[in-house]
């Protein structure tokens, strides 16, 4: 258990940002898999529309240090190649 006050004070803060960050998180999942539910339908236009949402939610994580930003990338192409196929 923490000991000085800054300590106590570090461990405040870091359970506050643990929970924005965890609600970030789980914010970026679910519009992840919503494109991932429209993938697996098949439905081309609700699939674009979920990504177009999906997209910035995933670029904001990074820039908020939920997750890193070649991560994010990562996700978006792979998305991006995935919405794309089923156009073909």
């Amino acid at each position: 258990m923490a000991n000085t006050t800054s300590a106590k004070k570090a461990t405040r803060k870091m359970a506050r940002r643990t929970l924005i960050n965890k609600s970030r998180r789980s914010r970026v999942r679910t519009y992840v898999r919503k494109v991932e539910e429209a993938i697996a339908s098949g439905d081309l236009q609700a699939a674009a529309a979920a990504f177009k949402a999906a997209q910035p939610e995933l670029m904001r994580a990074a820039t908020k240090g939920v997750m890193h930003k070649n991560t994010a990338s990562r996700k978006v192409s792979r998305l991006a190649a995935r919405v794309k196929a089923i156009s073909a």
